[in-house]
């Protein structure tokens, strides 16, 4: 089974409404840029590769929409909708580099008339997405190798096609090994707060028959220490320069116990999420989401009014817990700050863009 999780039709920006899942299986048609902000803000769409995706399309969308009588306000309009995506979500990576993307292909393309400008943008908005999936098959080939036939897997939020335009990363890698005739079982934290492992994880792996069980976040400890748990795989939403990674709460907490019982914790991430600029785990800006995540659920309160909470999104692993990061330039293993360069370094002179 196909799962796309967002893609442009018709001068529209359509994606699966993850909000509704598993219960309903619908999608939200965005006809404006600021529709697809606020499907980023309220995790109608979510996942770094994904929002990263539905940044170019909200882009180009709003462009095609912009009327400037000179080619200055033309410009000013461009930017000013870039800022007010890069004012979303501040950890994921993805979401900044395909910001990046679009601003390298309107200033190469500045010369032009507005409305060849317009349709570049939404050549680029999809190509961004068709390589985010072909990246994500990639990364399944790369690591398929790290699972054995038979083997116990811990996954942690939802880091499936979902996450991504398609396929997935650390369950793409999964998905590669079942494609390849191996068996596998899935253990799915259920990834407190919002619950995207309960919610949309084990949706996934049923949608495609891959055999799992759904877990509460406490229990991933008593199944390690059980010998349980064979390896333990992962997303990842920005990577230092040395390795150390920013993912859903929790990750952290998975990465030490895996740690103390010997059990390989592997990343799967493309290299858009890999940050040069960012030397170490302490330089990852961390979002704090609201308190009503942690107090509420489905609408309906669950703790006692005027309670504090403290409700960051993401935490940050060390990468002397990690045993390797997989991309789909290859796989990443300690020292990071000597194999993170050697994947940017394979991956150089190739023309991932082609501006028309």
């Amino acid at each position: 089974m196909t799962i796309r999780t967002i893609y442009w039709d018709d001068d529209t920006v359509v994606m699966i409404d993850q909000k509704a899942l598993p219960l309903q299986e619908r999608f939200v048609s965005c006809t404006s840029y600021e529709e697809v902000i606020n499907a980023i803000n309220d995790l109608t769409i979510r996942g770094a590769p994904a929002i990263g995706v539905a940044a170019a399309m909200g882009v180009a969308l709003g462009m095609l929409h912009v009327e400037a009588p000179s080619k200055d306000e033309f410009t000013h309009a461009f930017y000013h909708i870039c800022r007010r995506f890069s004012a979303t979500r501040p950890t994921a990576r993805n979401l900044f580099w395909a910001l990046e993307r679009m601003e390298r292909c309107f200033a190469e393309l500045a010369h032009c008339d507005p409305e060849e400008i317009k349709r570049a943008l939404v050549e680029e908005a999809r190509r961004i997405c068709e390589e985010d999936i072909a990246a994500n098959r990639r990364i399944g080939i790369s690591g398929r190798s790290l699972i054995s036939d038979g083997a116990r897997i811990l996954t942690h939020c939802n880091a499936g096609a979902l996450a991504t335009a398609g396929y997935g990363t650390a369950l793409g890698v999964i998905r590669a090994a079942c494609e390849e005739g191996k068996r596998v079982h899935v253990f799915v934290d259920e990834t407190r707060p919002v619950l995207q492992g309960a919610r949309l994880t084990a949706w996934e792996l049923m949608k495609e028959n891959i055999p799992a069980t759904l877990i509460a976040d406490g229990t991933a400890g008593f199944l390690m220490k059980e010998g349980r748990i064979d390896l333990v795989i992962v997303g990842a939403d920005r990577i230092a320069r040395n390795g150390d990674a920013a993912n859903k709460i929790g990750t952290y907490t998975l990465a030490v116990l895996a740690k103390e019982h010997r059990i390989p914790f592997y990343i799967a991430a493309p290299i858009s999420t890999i940050d040069l600029a960012v030397v170490c785990g302490d330089e990852i800006p961390i979002e704090e989401r609201s308190g009503e995540e942690v107090t509420h659920y489905g609408g309906i309160r669950t703790a006692p009014e005027g309670i504090a909470v403290f409700n960051p999104a993401f935490d940050v692993t060390p990468n002397r817990y990690l045993t390797a990061i997989i991309t789909e330039a290859g796989i990443a293993r300690p020292p990071y700050e000597e194999s993170i360069p050697l994947l940017f370094a394979a991956t150089a002179g190739q023309t991932l863009r082609r501006l028309p």
